[in-house]
């Protein structure tokens, strides 16, 4: 909840007490150094140990509630009919909406399955923006990704509410240039992480349904972070604000002929599932689940994690729950605004988004300026962020660069993990970097495997800016900073 000071600042208020606590430790710089050149400079492959403040995602890394914790300690084991599937299953039609299941290991496993069942080599999957995972399962399938965004989602600085819309327009003229048999499906992120985590509205959702719908195309939609994009609709949408968060999660969902999500994000710390009310698309789906994940009722999750889950579920449909996320972006983004420092607006879910174009304007993208703003970042702070930017694009099959659209530092806020002062620390760290933003130059590749590079490539500074950054940090801040 934002809380209005009597100076007139808001304050994010977490709505619950912290119970159990974690000890992290700030490096100092020198430290911090070698562990950022030994990670061959991505935060990816930093140790949890070297890290202050970790930003890096909110995937597997939300607090879990008291009654998760306890949910966790009554589990059934058993590999069959457990009773913690039922009882996750139960969740998700109360909450969402849907009679059939297939519980997996997490968020990918959901679109490796999807993706293998309802693609054909040739095919196209329409999105309005890809994420990384959901893109290379298309590929894997010898499918294609078409992205229909409308144009001011790759505006960073904007003020439209919901950037994460599919355009109307591009997307009926794709459906006439391919032909409505050789579109897989259409798939609706919520909300568009690489956009910087913005929301589709719900007059666009149906809209993109009807045209679905006409033409018989299945409509997915990635739900990870459902409840945070149902808030903004409330928000930010006329005639949603005296709804319920899960009177429109339910909305939502009535929409969808698949629905997917990674529990990581939205419920618990592990796990995902598939759920539909379509019997012939579920059937299609159902007996690869024993091939890639696990049996019908747990699909390579534990037990303890469906428990938690279920719960986890039931929580997020609460406006205090996913709001808090929400409303700790808010605050971060907006005295990132009041510092100067370039941020992607309006605030939508899952982090705060350096634009790392204009942070690092003298940085060409071909030196990737997202994964060197990341490294500096940490340098100067111990926050870990990740690169949303060229890094996380695949090269073409020739091998050439595909330069993303945009370039952002992700700083993730897990729900129910930081404080404001966390926020704080971070702002301040960027607000000195900002300053100093002429010391960082490019990084490039030594070690580059061939897909989802960003998660274990190794990059080297293109000279010794790294060292300039740290005698300048150290003459401001101490030699022990």
């Amino acid at each position: 909840m934002l809380i209005k000071l009597s100076d007139g600042r808001s304050l994010p208020i977490e709505l619950h007490r912290i119970k159990i606590v974690q000890k992290t430790e700030l490096q100092p710089i020198d430290l911090r150094f070698k562990k950022i050149i030994e990670a061959g400079c991505n935060t990816f492959i930093l140790k949890s140990r070297d890290v202050f403040i970790d930003m890096l995602t909110d995937s597997g890394t939300n607090a879990m509630s008291d009654n998760q914790l306890a949910a966790m300690m009554v589990a059934d084991d058993a590999y069959a009919g457990s009773e913690s599937f039922f009882k996750l299953q139960s969740a998700i039609k109360d909450v969402l909406g849907f009679k059939l299941v297939l519980p997996v290991h997490q968020g990918r496993a959901a679109e490796h399955l999807i993706s293998r069942v309802l693609i054909k080599p040739g095919d196209t999957v329409i999105m309005n923006y890809h994420f990384t995972t959901s893109k290379v399962h298309v590929l894997f399938a010898g499918g294609m990704v078409e992205e229909l965004c409308i144009d001011e989602a790759l505006n960073t600085e904007s003020i439209h509410p919901f950037k994460g819309n599919m355009d109307i327009e591009k997307l009926k003229n794709s459906i006439k240039n391919h032909g409505r048999e050789k579109i897989a499906f259409i798939r609706m992120e919520a909300t568009t992480n690489l956009l910087g985590g913005q929301p589709f509205s719900m007059d666009n959702l149906k809209k993109v349904k009807k045209i679905a719908e006409i033409n018989k195309i299945p409509l997915v939609i990635d739900g990870s972070l459902i409840a945070e994009n149902a808030i903004l609709i409330k928000r930010r949408e006329k005639g949603f604000e005296k709804k319920s968060v899960e009177t429109i999660i339910h909305e939502i969902m009535s929409l969808a002929d698949i629905f997917y999500f990674s529990g990581r994000k939205s419920s618990s710390s592990r796990g995902g599932a598939i759920a539909t009310n379509n019997k012939e698309l579920f059937d299609r789906m159902a007996p690869f689940l024993p091939v890639f994940e696990g049996f019908f009722t747990y699909g390579g999750m534990s037990s303890k994690e469906m428990e938690a889950m279920a719960v986890g579920i039931r929580e997020m449909a609460d406006d205090d729950v996913a709001g808090t996320v929400l409303d700790f972006v808010q605050f971060f983004v907006n005295r990132c605004v009041e510092e100067k420092i370039p941020v992607v607006t309006p605030a939508g879910g899952l982090a705060c988004h350096v634009d790392a174009k204009k942070f690092l304007s003298h940085v060409p993208q071909s030196e990737y300026p997202a994964g060197a703003l990341a490294a500096a970042m940490f340098l100067v702070s111990g926050v870990r962020g990740m690169e949303r930017g060229t890094i996380s694009m695949e090269r073409d099959k020739d091998g050439r660069e595909v330069m993303a659209d945009i370039e952002l530092l992700r700083l993730a806020v897990p729900r129910r993990v930081f404080t404001a002062s966390h926020i704080e620390f971070a702002v301040d760290r960027l607000k000195w970097l900002i300053k100093n933003r002429h010391l960082v130059h490019g990084l490039k590749f030594f070690e580059e495997p061939p897909v989802l590079r960003f998660f274990v490539g190794k990059l080297k500074p293109v000279d010794d800016w790294m060292e300039r950054l740290v005698i300048k940090f150290k003459k401001d801040f101490g030699e022990d900073a």
